[in-house]
């Protein structure tokens, strides 16, 4: 697809643009009001596709819970093994539209693997996700960051704390969701495993209270995202914090999300998934498989 049309449909979901005005230039990209509409649904998420791992497996154990947080309650999607065994606990954050099947889904994934997972909502301080995608957007663009990052925070002591949790906690996020997972890492000295894919960079003077081993994932085609990447390494030497930078070039930014055609980039995500599963199974003990 166009690069032209993707950047455009980023300035719009990430509120740069209004809605006429990106209705307006895609039909001058696309040359029709009629070829705008036909190509709309390829750049939204298609959550028919979001389920690798039904939600009915039998093998799995799913759960709505809510954990407590300084901003209130958080409502959260618990996936395990069944059988009563304690495994490592994995955080799953999620993009600028709230928690949806897709992240729902990646929470199952890592389940599948073994680990006692919690896919988070950071906007149920505000309501919590509308089912509608444009909704998602307009209520995480009216909920405060740093609100929506002391959810994140308190997730971690939540985890830890899980009675079937080892009390070794991990997270990763995608998008927006990389950006807190980098911020979890700097304002939780109780996770011990962080992998942002294609997250904002916390600012430097905070890259000093980080605990966490971190593994970075970017993608090649994400200008925006990978400006920051060389300030948020040079304080990461500086402090001798345990870092890995896995670059995917070519790919765009959200590449690893399956429901968007536009974006997704199988090569790309199957290996940044593999080594996201490496990772915290080196860093969080490898996890009971077994139910």
């Amino acid at each position: 697809m166009d690069q032209k049309i993707i950047n455009l449909y980023d300035d719009f979901t990430h509120s740069r643009i209004s809605r006429r005005e990106f209705n307006d230039r895609l039909i001058k990209l696309t040359g029709s009001a009629a070829a705008a509409a036909a190509l709309l649904p390829l750049l939204q998420n298609d959550y028919a596709k979001a389920a690798i791992v039904p939600e009915n497996d039998p093998v799995l154990n799913v759960q709505r819970v809510s954990y407590d947080s300084p901003k209130g309650k958080v409502n959260g999607y618990l996936v395990l093994l069944k059988g009563n065994v304690k495994r490592p606990a994995v955080i799953v954050i999620h993009e600028n539209r709230g928690l949806n099947p897709h992240l729902e889904d990646v929470a199952r994934r890592l389940a599948k693997e073994g680990y006692l997972a919690i896919a988070v909502d950071l906007l149920s301080i505000s309501g919590g996700t509308p089912k509608d995608e444009d909704g998602a957007r307009q209520t995480h663009e009216r909920t405060n960051r740093e609100d929506m990052i002391a959810e994140a925070v308190a997730g971690v002591t939540y985890m830890k704390n899980h009675p079937e949790s080892t009390g070794k906690v991990g997270a990763v996020g995608f998008c927006f969701g990389g950006g807190v997972v980098n911020r979890i890492a700097t304002d939780s000295p109780d996770l011990a495993a962080a992998v942002p894919y294609y997250g904002a960079q916390p600012p430097a003077d905070k890259v000093p209270n980080i605990k966490a081993a971190l593994l970075l994932q970017y993608a090649g085609i994400d200008d925006n995202i990978n400006k920051g990447i060389d300030a948020y390494e040079a304080a990461l030497k500086a402090n001798n914090k345990k870092y890995t930078k896995h670059m995917y070039d070519g790919a765009q930014h959200a590449f690893n999300n399956d429901t968007n055609a536009a974006r997704y980039n199988k090569a790309a995500a199957d290996l940044a998934w593999s080594r996201t599963l490496a990772f915290f199974s080196a860093e969080l003990g490898a996890p009971p498989r077994a139910a």
